[in-house]
């Protein structure tokens, strides 16, 4: 069987028959762990036990020592257990070393980023110099946009969702305001058909076609925050250039949960936080993506930071800016050794594993989940409730 082009609702069922159990039955799911098919690395977090969560009535709880149900990754990641050695680790140096903790060690301070870039940029699909961490994702995605958003008379809307997540809809909106144009005109904001919850690709690549010679930049979600939807990013990214747009991705939801290739796709810009799919922390530094063909960074109107002057001339302190070379040329201060060191334990589990495996995983998880609900929801549904 061809794992790749089958979907994976049938290769559960085949299991199911395989084994001569009920697909929807406590005994197949339990069997599916037993088999470990698809690994799981839930053994590598910290799950919340129900006896110390908030607001949980412990009479209904059976054992208030069993690990939670955690499905609130979208918002924020579990801890890796690895994240406090790592951590004391470097607090131990800061004790231990003092300043000189900024250049000794396999985290230095002064370039803590620079251990990360690798296993980020396969995580989202590109060459190393196109990828850095740095500040947070709504400071980054302001960044981006002052270089890449420069409206003209007549080449001047930015196309997003409708309900794009607030902060992506306040950056838009702040970012088409300091350049005194009127967010009511320079704002295409794309919506669902009526009685859909989701966004077609025909109707995106329509709105470009029709539009795409007065939108300045495409910036849309790699994965809608509320409805799960992923956006088919290459095509849409070809169309939008196709009509003389640049095209940005917020991938907040994205990054760590599916795979991409950002320098294959041709994308322009894109950015990222760490907290949520990267189980790095609430508050943890954010990536960005600079496609190499931005970079002649002298071409761009941009904000420029000591920490985006070149590392072996940044201490000459000549005033002078020289940029770093590519993603890295957008950088401002120097990042956190904490949220490095957060983010690192991460980063460590998720090269070892693969992006492509845990998408696997999450694919044949999703499907059986969703078989389940359909399966119960059919059952029960008397009112016909959606």
């Amino acid at each position: 069987m061809d794992l790749l082009q089958t979907h994976p609702l049938e290769i559960l069922s085949n299991l199911a028959n395989e084994w001569k159990m009920d697909l929807y039955s406590e005994e197949f799911s339990k069997e599916l762990d037993k088999q470990n098919i698809w690994p799981s690395n839930r053994h590598r977090f910290f799950y919340p036990k129900l006896k110390e969560l908030p607001n949980i009535d412990l009479s209904l709880v059976k054992d208030p020592d069993e690990e939670s149900v955690y499905m609130c990754g979208n918002s924020l990641g579990l801890q890796p257990k690895t994240a406090r050695s790592y951590i004391d680790k470097e607090m131990n140096k800061w004790a231990q070393m003092g300043v000189f903790g900024h250049l000794e060690g396999e985290l230095a301070w002064a370039k803590c980023n620079e251990p990360l870039r690798p296993a980020m940029a396969r995580l989202v699909g590109a060459r190393l110099d196109e990828v850095d961490l740095m500040n947070f994702l709504s400071v980054n995605l302001h960044l981006l946009m002052i270089s890449f958003y420069r409206p003209t008379e007549t080449r001047f809307k930015i196309l997003l969702e409708d309900k794009a997540f607030p902060s992506d809809h306040y950056i838009v909106e702040s970012q088409i305001k300091l350049h005194n144009l009127d967010p009511e005109k320079s704002m295409v904001l794309l919506k669902p058909r009526e009685n859909e919850f989701t966004l077609r690709t025909d109707d995106i690549l329509k709105t470009i076609e029709e539009q795409g010679e007065s939108i300045a930049v495409v910036l849309l979600s790699g994965v809608h925050y509320f409805t799960g939807q992923l956006f088919q990013m290459e095509t849409i990214t070809k169309a939008a250039q196709k009509k003389g747009c640049l095209v940005g991705w917020d991938l907040a939801h994205a990054v760590g949960n599916v795979e991409l290739k950002l320098h294959d796709w041709n994308v322009d810009f894109a950015a990222w936080c760490t907290y949520k799919y990267l189980n790095s922390g609430a508050g943890a530094i954010g990536g960005i993506f600079l496609h190499e063909k931005h970079f002649e960074i002298n071409k761009l109107t941009k904000l420029n930071g000591w920490w985006g002057h070149r590392s072996d001339t940044r201490f000459l302190m000549n005033n002078k800016i020289d940029h770093e070379v590519g993603a890295s040329a957008f950088a401002l201060s120097n990042p956190s050794m904490l949220l490095c060191s957060c983010l690192k334990a991460s980063l460590d589990i998720f090269d070892e594993v693969g992006i492509e495996n845990l998408r696997k995983r999450s694919k044949f998880l999703t499907a059986y989940l969703e078989c389940l609900l359909n399966r119960k929801f059919k059952t029960n549904n008397k009112n016909g409730y959606k």
